[in-house]
């Protein structure tokens, strides 16, 4: 399988922060957009873009815990839009349409992890159906805009979580075999992946790039909600006392180190004509071991483990979850 997993040498690290990455950038007159824009990495996301001078509009469920987060920040829209709600992501999608705005960065950040076993209405597995098909469907919906800005970003937050799974297409939610909430999430970040490849393909020719990454393991974010306190210090990200495990170096990182992947690969020049590709610590990542990890929370020495699984790169797999995926939400993404 040809591959594009190669670093480029950036200059950034792990130790790299938002801030840092986005220095000398200027995106007066830029339009982005960043699902889960109101806590944790998206938040961090959101200022930093900001401050950059683009215009940020956040998606939420909760107006009003959202209101109260981006307080601080001058000039953020927020808008009402649920990723379990497929009427919601049209709704939100058809306003931002109406505006006749362009889009030139949709980072794609809301997501959950290791939750017990929950279906939307549709009777699809939630971590799956938010991770993934909401975006999906986001994206589908906003193309006219993505298009319109004649040179986009579409930037996934995934994670080394995709190592758990890869897409089980004859079963995604779980319908025939038993729940497993990693090997559910790993599946959507793998998703989260192949979605970028297939995206990229497809959206090149229109000036429209797609990226996914890693931004490490950040404790603080809410993300971690489902775990235990013994679970999180089993796995090494905190501490006797609670508090965080801070070393870059094995991807355990504050917020702002967190978010500056998801900058780099939203804003940074050095991805100019690139696309498809799967990112850590603000570079391209090599390709990881050719097999399935098995995964013990107890046991982070993997969690150091850098690259992208093959399978979440392969092109057959991406051109198959994006018929499934239309299939699931019963549109045809029209590119």
């Amino acid at each position: 399988m040809t591959t594009k997993q190669s670093s480029i040498g950036s200059g950034f690290g792990a130790s790299s922060t938002a801030e840092e990455v986005i220095q000398g950038i200027d995106l007066n007159g830029k339009i982005a957009i960043v699902t889960g824009g109101y806590s944790g990495l998206g938040l961090e996301t959101v200022r930093v873009l900001r401050a950059a001078g683009a215009q940020v509009i956040v998606p939420t469920r909760d107006l009003d815990k959202a209101a109260t987060a981006l307080a601080g920040i001058d000039g953020i829209e927020i808008e009402a839009m649920d990723l379990l709600d497929p009427a919601s992501i049209d709704a939100f999608a058809e306003k931002f349409l109406a505006s006749g705005r362009p889009l030139h960065i949709l980072v794609n950040s809301a997501g959950i992890m290791a939750s017990p076993l929950r279906r939307d209405p549709r009777g699809y597995e939630s971590q799956f159906a938010t991770n993934h098909l909401g975006h999906f469907q986001l994206v589908a919906r906003l193309w006219p805009a993505l298009r319109l800005a004649h040179g986009a970003r579409v930037v996934s937050v995934s994670s080394w979580g995709h190592h758990f799974s890869p897409v089980v297409f004859d079963d995604p939610n779980f319908n025939h075999r038993e729940y497993d909430r990693w090997a559910a999430y790993g599946q959507s970040k793998t998703a989260n992946v192949l979605f970028a490849v297939a995206l990229d393909k497809r959206g090149q020719a229109d000036g429209v790039r797609a990226f996914s990454l890693h931004p490490g393991s950040i404790v603080g974010t809410g993300l971690e909600k489902h775990l235990s306190n013994e679970e999180l210090l089993a796995a090494g990200v905190i501490d006797e006392n609670g508090q965080p495990v801070l070393d870059p170096a094995k991807n355990l990182k504050t917020v702002g180190q967190g978010a500056a992947t998801s900058v780099w690969c939203a804003t940074s020049a050095q991805l100019d004509n690139m696309g498809g590709v799967y990112c850590e610590n603000c570079d391209i990542a090599p390709l990881g071991r050719d097999a399935e990890s098995e995964f013990e929370l107890d046991n982070n020495s993997t969690l150091t483990d850098s690259g992208v699984m093959p399978y979440a790169v392969d092109p057959e797999a991406a051109e198959r979850l994006w018929s499934l995926s239309e299939q699931l939400i019963g549109l045809t993404f029209a590119i």
